[in-house]
């Protein structure tokens, strides 16, 4: 009675209601007995198959330890294996049948949360059953041959009467095991007792007809024997039948609903979540459901296998992923607290502990240090990142116990799944970690986004404690994908971020005049003014925080940088160059004319745009001076990483001989400046500028531009001594409006221009030196103090141009432009510094 379900006793109340119709009242006693049956099992039923099935995981549990430990034990114990999984497959399938008719009184009954644990032992004993094969038929080959023979041969001979056919079918029994070797099992041999079972069930037949001369009921040790040596050829040639005879639970094919709920139960429940693969598993079972008769159904149940067991692997992934994501952001949260920007409230706390002032005020109150976390009273505390930790080890080993599984022929690999999710996520977090508003432009300083991309990566790696993953594959694969524009989604990176605000943010405030490069600094600062910016530029451009650009970067994602910022550089020169269109008459006759003053003056007022000349230049110069400040900081991270690679990159610029082809030194330097080298010539800057020649315009007339335009640069640089903001700060080693920055704009222009257009880049510096320290020469004339302000400061960019410059020399600076003038004009910088100080 125990074994009737809800809907039976519906049918039993039905089957009631007819009987009393057709029934005479002579029967209402039975009626009753069965009713009261009813009653009994819809009460009983549920806590006793509910304690069945807690007994069930405890003993299968320990079985599948005892084998897993002593897998010899699989011989003589295979009747227990099976028995076990026949009585747990029973117990599932009552509960799978019960489980959406349950009664509301005792419906908690009907309720298993760790049916997992139990389908998980099964599928346990099922692994070693398949795993120790030849184990056992090692053991029951022996023991056919051995004891089963002898003694179903003595059985025969004690026989009173037995006929030719029966003594025939007997004999070859006893001849097939006695012909039994364990060297078939060592050599593979496929064994194959079909034939002796139909021989079996042929002398059954003979043995039970009423007139038979041999009753086979008069001979009840023979056949207990013939039974028995009939499940030991089962445990040689038919382990997989037997299988799927005794634990096939290809059932939950068709109880989709309550498989996938037990599913979801298992995961919610955290000491559960590592029998969670059971339920994959479950998916291999369903194809033995099928059958050739019915071919038809075969599809349907195979494309419900592979949806169930991708649907079951993928949730299994994206738990674990969730709980990766929750321990790398309270790991990034620790690693915050270490950061050198929360050092300051510490050491004023410390300092005002030593102070003996005394406050009426209680202080602040005194700030938690980094590693409190770490401090326990007892082991019985137990924090959220334990929790965190317990629960994914339980999650992995389930994700970790098999490397694949065969779904219908396909293979499923659930560690694969984990990864995919891994990359993904890893790959948005990395990104959101930037925190780049667009409204707001703000952004993440690269310094801390490392520091956080750093323990997000340690905690990964720790994965590998878990899960047999190649986690150097996820890093690899995400992390190359960000030193590219767009990953391979299409969406944004941090390579593309970082390169959209320092182009569009920072370089277009100092453009503003909000913010200037600092030469001694090496380093972007902000500039006092009425419009204070949201961001310190030092804190985004310093030698530090280059560097951490670097290493998020990578030198694909700064050579990205270079790219961009080329770009707009090229943009720069074309406007200039159509300057150079404007006044190419003036410009023209002012080159052949440097020696000739009044006739310079004269020329100099024809000249129009002279001030956006200067601007375009100077954003040229600061753009490449941000640009020689990423450079470095990559040198500085490859040399940490690959010295040796770095050393060699070094050996092949420095030993380029004068007479080699440009196009194989500029493969050189392409190599070198990829190395973050600086070279004489920049290649990203050839690149950019080669891609402007205009169809209209001969070779010849662009290379006369170029000549033009450092003829247009070199006579507008006078101009710059009346501008208040011109004057030179040694503190800084440069001008407050980036006017130091033409010299790295002049002599990187001038060496792309004339190596596009083939010309000499010595002569080039040459002529414009002459142009440029004769026409500031005029200046020193000059009496008017509102135009001659900021005369020595405009000085001393002779100076920096050439020692910026690999193609010029002091000695050719002299012969053109006193060095007395530039003593005087550093001595006079500096007194003015001084007394502007004082």
């Amino acid at each position: 009675s125990i074994y009737f379900s809800d809907v039976t006793c519906k049918l039993f109340d039905v089957g009631i209601n007819v009987a009393l119709n057709f029934f005479s009242l002579s029967y209402n006693k039975r009626i009753n007995d069965i009713r009261e049956c009813k009653e009994a099992a819809v009460s009983h039923a549920g806590s006793m198959h509910r304690e069945r099935r807690k007994f069930l995981r405890s003993a299968l549990k320990e079985l599948a330890t005892v084998l897993s430990d002593q897998p010899g034990l699989l011989g003589p114990k295979a009747l227990f294996v099976f028995m076990a999984l026949s009585f747990a497959r029973d117990e599932i399938i009552w509960l799978l049948r019960h489980a959406d008719n349950m009664p509301k009184k005792s419906a908690d009954d009907f309720i298993d949360k760790h049916i997992a644990e139990l389908i998980f032992y099964m599928e346990e004993l099922r692994a070693h059953v398949r795993k120790y094969g030849p184990v056992m038929q090692r053991y029951y080959v022996q023991y056919l041959s051995g004891f089963d023979a002898v003694v179903l041969n003595e059985l025969v001979q004690n026989l009173s009467v037995c006929p030719e056919d029966e003594s025939i079918i007997m004999s070859s029994f006893v001849n097939t095991m006695t012909s039994l070797s364990v060297k078939q099992v060592e050599d593979g041999e496929v064994f194959d007792f079909r034939g002796m079972r139909l021989d079996w069930f042929r002398l059954q037949a003979y043995t039970s007809v009423s007139k038979a001369s041999l009753s086979l009921a008069d001979h009840r040790e023979l056949g207990k024997m013939m039974n028995t040596i009939i499940f030991h050829t089962k445990m040689v040639d038919s382990l997989v039948e037997m299988l799927v005879e005794t634990s096939d639970l290809s059932i939950f094919c068709f109880y989709s609903r309550a498989f996938e709920k037990m599913f979801q139960q298992c995961l919610e429940l955290p000491s559960q979540s590592r029998y969670s693969i059971a339920f994959p598993l479950l998916c291999t079972h369903f194809m033995s459901c099928t059958h050739e008769l019915c071919p038809e159904e075969r599809h349907h149940i195979g494309d419900r296998s592979l949806s169930l067991c991708n649907m079951f692997l993928d949730e299994m992934a994206k738990q674990a992923r969730n709980l990766i994501t929750d321990i790398c952001t309270e790991q990034c949260t620790l690693s915050d607290q270490l950061l050198p920007k929360h050092c300051a409230k510490t050491i004023s706390q410390a300092v005002n502990k030593k102070s003996k002032k005394q406050t009426g005020k209680k202080g602040e109150p005194e700030r938690e240090k980094p590693g409190v976390e770490s401090m326990r009273k007892n082991r019985l505390v137990v924090t959220n990142l334990d929790k965190l930790h317990t629960a994914l080890s339980e999650l992995c080993f389930s994700i970790n116990y098999v490397p694949n599984m065969v779904v219908w022929e396909h293979t499923f690999t659930p560690r694969e799944y984990l990864t995919s999710h891994l990359e993904i996520r890893f790959t948005k977090s990395i990104v959101g970690m930037t925190m780049y508003n667009q409204a707001t432009q703000e952004i993440a300083k690269p310094s801390e986004l490392l520091t956080s991309v750093r323990a997000y990566m340690t905690v990964l790696q720790s994965i590998e404690n878990y899960v047999q993953i190649d986690i150097t594959r996820v890093f690899n694969n995400v992390l190359l994908q960000q030193t590219q524009h767009l990953d391979s989604h299409g969406e944004p990176t941090i390579t593309s971020l970082y390169t959209n605000w320092y182009l569009e943010t920072l370089l277009r405030q100092v453009s503003n005049g909000h913010i200037a490069y600092f030469p001694a600094m090496k380093a972007f600062v902000n500039l006092p003014t009425e419009n204070e910016l949201t961001f310190n530029a030092e804190e985004y451009s310093d030698i530090s925080e280059m560097r951490s650009l670097s290493e998020l970067l990578g030198p694909y994602g700064m050579k990205f940088l270079s790219e961009s910022l080329m770009w707009h550089i090229s943009s720069q020169v074309a406007e200039l160059k159509k300057l150079v269109v404007e006044n190419v008459d003036v410009l023209t006759q002012m080159r052949t004319s440097f020696d000739k003053p009044d006739q310079m003056a004269a020329l100099f007022k024809r000249l129009s745009s002279v001030d956006s000349v200067l601007k375009r230049m100077t954003i040229i110069g600061v753009i490449l001076s941000f640009r020689s400040l990423a450079q470095e900081a990559l040198r500085d991270v490859l040399s940490y990483h690959i010295p040796f690679l770095v050393s060699s990159i070094e050996d092949f610029k420095d030993h380029i001989p004068r007479e080699t082809d440009m196009k194989v030194a500029m493969n050189v330097y392409e190599l070198s400046s990829a190395a973050g080298l600086p070279c004489e010539i920049d290649p990203a800057l050839v690149v950019a500028l080669s891609s402007q020649k205009s169809e209209n315009i001969s070779p010849e007339e662009e290379y006369k531009i170029a000549c033009l335009l450092m003829v247009f640069v070199a006579v507008s640089l006078p101009t710059l001594a009346s501008n208040v903001m011109s004057q030179y700060s040694p503190a800084i080693e440069g001008h407050c409006n980036n006017i130091h920055c033409l010299a790295k704009a002049i002599n990187q222009i001038a060496a792309a221009l004339f190596t596009i257009h083939k010309g000499s880049i010595e002569d080039r510096l040459k002529e414009f030196l002459a142009l440029a320290s004769s026409s500031l020469l005029k200046i020193g004339q000059e009496t008017d103090k509102t135009t001659t302000r900021n005369r020595e400061s405009v000085y001393l960019l002779l100076d920096m141009i050439v020692q910026e410059s690999p193609f010029l020399t002091m000695d050719l600076l002299e012969s053109c432009f006193p060095y007395v003038l530039l003593r005087n004009a550093y001595h006079a910088v500096y007194k003015q510094s001084v007394t502007s100080s004082a």
